[in-house]
């Protein structure tokens, strides 16, 4: 071997050595920036894997709450069918109280009569109610007594339609919501005990922006009215089972008022007597009741002209 080539076998080794540690400094770094990939690959997917459970947990939590509609309704109201409970602020009715619908309309002639007489049509009375509105609470109280008389005679029919107007008016607590789902769960499970429940609600109606009663409360409310199903009312109301019910029952009275002439809901109380709306005094039962014997007569003429067979004046 010569001496050149024994020189260049020291640097031809180091240069080996060199390009073995380049390698393996390139092998390490690609190691770490795969690690590094893989790393922000999985943090990725965990945080996919996160916002999926919470979207899941959101959606099955809403899934899972009752979001039912009540029973007992007609066109989103329930009729009263019984003025029994404990009504706060009602006395025995008043014998004196006027009378909508008379059954009578003439004395019976001496002889025998050939035709049967015509009764008066019951009226129909529905009424819009948000249980925060002070209105409407001036309204039931001045003719609680007149209502509760003319049910119990059969002379009208009366429907309460619970909405949600003032549902920002409550602190946040949307009390005006709330009442109103409490009703419904009245009338689903106890209707005998929904005109008393309903005059509770509004006889003791909290002041406006205050947080009004609790859901606890509303139960124990509704309880004390007599309800037939303590257990299943309670659990409705805490469980705010109507809530979304009563949204929607809202917004379509906003939209249109069924079998009137255009009248939306805008306000309440919204008192529709025989499809037409009451405009004057809420705190003068007189002046109610004038109006509800004028629609009644109106309803009766208009009986009496579709059908004249039938006379209400007996002939001899």
């Amino acid at each position: 071997m010569s001496d050149d080539d024994s020189t260049n076998e020291p640097e031809r080794d180091r240069r080996e050595v060199l390009r073995e540690k380049a390698q393996l400094v390139h092998v390490k770094q690609s190691r770490a920036r795969l690690a590094r990939r893989s790393a922000l690959v999985l943090a990725a997917v965990a945080a996919v894997a996160v916002v999926a459970v919470v979207v899941t947990w959101v959606v099955g939590s809403a899934a899972s709450r009752p979001q039912l509609s009540p029973e007992n309704t007609s066109e989103d109201g329930f009729a009263v069918s019984s003025i029994s409970g404990a009504v706060q602020g009602m006395s025995a009715p008043d014998p004196d109280a006027a009378e909508p619908a008379p059954t009578d309309e003439a004395p019976a002639a001496e002889a025998t009569p050939t035709a049967t007489a015509t009764a008066k049509p019951p009226v129909e009375i529905r009424v819009y109610v948000d249980y925060l509105s002070p209105a409407a609470r001036e309204w039931q109280i001045a003719n609680v007594q007149q209502l509760s008389s003319w049910v119990g005679q059969g002379a009208v029919t009366l429907t309460y339609h619970p909405v949600s107007m003032l549902t920002a008016k409550s602190n946040g607590t949307k009390y005006s919501l709330r009442a109103a789902g409490a009703a419904a769960c009245v009338a689903t499970y106890s209707p005998d005990t929904f005109f008393a429940y309903n005059n509770e609600l509004l006889s003791k109606q909290p002041a406006v922006d205050s947080d009004g009663f609790t859901d606890k409360e509303l139960a124990s409310l509704a309880i004390a009215s007599g309800v037939e199903d303590p257990k299943k009312v309670r659990a409705c109301i805490e469980e705010e089972s109507f809530s979304t019910w009563v949204k929607s029952a809202t917004e379509r009275a906003i939209s249109g008022i069924p079998d009137t002439d255009d009248i939306a809901l805008t306000g309440t109380p919204t008192v529709l007597v025989n499809g037409q709306q009451y405009v004057g005094s809420l705190s003068d039962p007189a002046e109610f009741s004038q109006f509800v014997l004028t629609s009644a007569s109106d309803a009766f003429y208009k009986t009496q002209t579709a059908s004249p067979t039938p006379t209400a004046t007996p002939t001899p």
